[in-house]
């Protein structure tokens, strides 16, 4: 009932014309108006770039899923440890998507499905579903007057367009991961009627646009409702914001606001956000964001289509135990004691991944190794405890198996990811432990 007492309040705002100069009046929208909406409407764009560039260049079609090899996907911060399947769906009042999950047991598996503005609206899983885990599902918009087939679980989703993700855990047989993901199948009830997206610049992480971000506001808060109830101010402000762009002084002002203030403000928080300790960020929940709009566009900027807490937590950081930024041509170690391993710590699998700064991609190396997990054939220490090392070449005395390759001279980040976390995890009683540098003594203790 909020959400529909929500969209009408926004379908009012969109009629509203601002037409006369007091409506207009650019002294009513502060700077921190400015910041505030900037922040809220990057998170949406960020998602029509990506729909943008899946679409022109990613060769995807509405309603197809798309079966990828492992490793075969390039976005940020991308999860090494499964196998993955794409899919964009359309829906409209006469045509649902049904979904087709075979029955996978004794490892991780979901199907994830996103709104257009990076929001999680569910996972089909034994945890989600678990009298129905595999089978038939349909996907539906509420008033969709569409049959389905008998024995199929029907779910209901606001919105017009919806991003796939399924996930297959590689575990130790790679083969029968890719045999189940292929077996996960999808196909429209009818054709959907899909509106074009809104033409964007498609502007890049290390350039952000700046009052250009506003232009077509109107059309693009249109083209897909936000889930959350609390967001009209802002959709508001933002709206208010992009009516007002044909005044120059404005315009400028806009402009110098977000360059000075909204961006930099915007990536400070992209290290900060959330609880800190032992050098690593454990992030707010992720996938159902509610009031939490800046950290929603936080998490499509740095590692867009994130999952609920409840499937995977997340820690990032890109210092060293002393919050020293980590530097790819030194060396260092993390080292998790004999009664506290990260096998302990997670139902299904963890794992850590190197990525760079900018674009938060993988980081090419010889060895073509992006990430350390709990299938690797890891060396444990003499006295039961594990280290894994970080360096651009293999350091002397650390076993290759332990090492992760880090670009040379420069920042990186590091994502650890613990699927199916336990409570101490969940409750933001755990951290990883800190990034130590290697020091001559150091580097001279034999595992």
């Amino acid at each position: 009932m909020k959400l529909k007492k929500s969209l009408a309040a926004f379908c009012l705002l969109l009629l509203s014309p601002f037409s006369s100069p007091a409506q207009n009046n650019q002294n009513t929208i502060s700077d921190k108006d400015i910041v505030d909406a900037y922040h809220y409407f990057l998170g949406r764009l960020l998602v029509l770039r990506q729909e943008h560039i899946d679409f022109k260049d990613g060769g995807f079609k509405w309603n197809e899923i798309y079966h990828r090899e492992p490793g075969g996907v390039a976005w940020a911060n991308p999860n090494l440890d499964v196998v993955y399947s794409e899919a964009w769906l359309a829906l409209d009042p006469k045509t649902c998507v049904l979904v087709d999950i075979p029955k996978i047991e004794k490892r991780y598996y979901t199907f994830q499905v996103l709104n257009s503005w990076g929001e999680t609206l569910s996972n089909i899983n034994e945890r989600a579903f678990p009298r129905h885990p595999y089978g038939k599902f349909a996907y539906c918009q509420e008033n969709a007057a569409v049959k389905i087939p008998t024995g199929t679980e029907r779910i209901n989703v606001v919105g017009n367009k919806f991003r796939v993700l399924a996930r297959v855990e590689i575990g130790k047989n790679q083969k029968e991961a890719v045999r189940l993901q292929k077996q996960i199948k999808i196909r429209p009830t009818a054709t959907a009627q899909v509106e074009t997206p809104v033409q964007i610049p498609l502007f890049s992480n290390k350039e952000l646009p700046g009052a250009t971000a506003f232009e077509k506001a109107d059309a693009i808060l249109q083209s897909e409702p936000d889930i959350n109830d609390s967001m009209v101010p802002l959709q508001e402000k933002t709206l208010l914001i992009s009516r007002n762009l044909g005044d120059e002084a404005f315009r400028a002002r806009t402009e110098e606001v977000i360059r000075k203030e909204a961006i930099p403000s915007f990536l400070r928080a992209l290290l900060t956000e959330g609880t800190r300790k032992n050098g690593w960020g454990a992030t707010p929940p992720a996938g159902k964001y509610g009031s939490n709009y800046l950290w929603r566009s936080l998490v499509n900027y740095g590692g867009i289509w994130a999952n609920t807490s409840d499937e995977v937590v997340y820690y990032r950081t890109n210092t060293d135990g002393t919050n020293t930024p980590l530097n790819g041509s030194e060396t260092y170690t993390m080292t998790f004691p004999a009664d506290q391993l990260p096998e302990t710590l997670a139902k299904f699998f963890w794992s850590v991944i190197v990525v760079d700064g900018e674009k938060f991609m993988v980081v090419p190396n010889s060895l073509k190794r992006y990430l350390i997990n709990n299938q690797s054939k890891l060396q444990k220490n003499k006295d039961g405890s594990l280290t894994i090392v970080f360096a651009n070449k293999q350091p002397k005395n650390y076993p290759q198996a332990n090492w992760l390759p880090t670009p040379d001279k420069s920042n990186y980040h590091l994502t650890f990811r613990f699927y199916g976390p336990e409570l101490p995890v969940v409750k933001g009683q755990y951290f990883p432990p800190p990034l130590q540098k290697v020091t001559t003594s150091l580097s001279k203790n034999e595992l």
